[in-house]
């Protein structure tokens, strides 16, 4: 739900506030409709990589290997930009989980071995998070 938020607000230029709203993810029916733990988790996702976005974009681009920022298709810049909050500012979520999540994500809604250049990108950022909270 937050990496289609993020990717509403990136290609549909959706107001941040629209998009934290949530309504486009209520489905049809009663079964469809979002428990409020999910709802909750996604928008501070959300709203945690929009207001951090130049900051997320930056560890991004650190750790693009021959790749350059502008040429990132949109669905894999909304999975990295979410995933590189969790990593960044989400310190109780395990890296591990992230990656694996973003991974999943990437294999159902991305172009087709995208999910192993995440992976790569995650992987580095995720390394580099843990080496610096373990100098601290």
């Amino acid at each position: 739900m937050a990496f289609q938020g993020l990717y509403s607000w990136e290609v549909g230029g959706m107001p941040k506030e629209d998009v934290l709203e949530l309504s486009w993810a209520d489905g049809d029916s009663e079964k469809d409709a979002v428990d409020m733990e999910t709802a909750t988790f996604a928008r501070v996702l959300i709203a945690g990589a929009i207001e951090n976005q130049s900051q997320i974009d930056e560890r991004i681009k650190e750790n693009l290997k021959g790749w350059d920022f502008a040429r990132l298709n949109k669905v894999t810049l909304s999975i990295l930009r979410m995933s590189v909050y969790s990593l960044l500012f989400q310190k109780d979520v395990p890296a591990s989980i992230v990656i694996d999540e973003a991974v999943d994500i990437a294999k159902e809604y991305g172009q087709d071995d995208s999910f192993k250049f995440i992976n790569a990108v995650l992987d580095s950022i995720g390394k580099s998070c843990n080496s610096q909270s373990s100098e601290k």
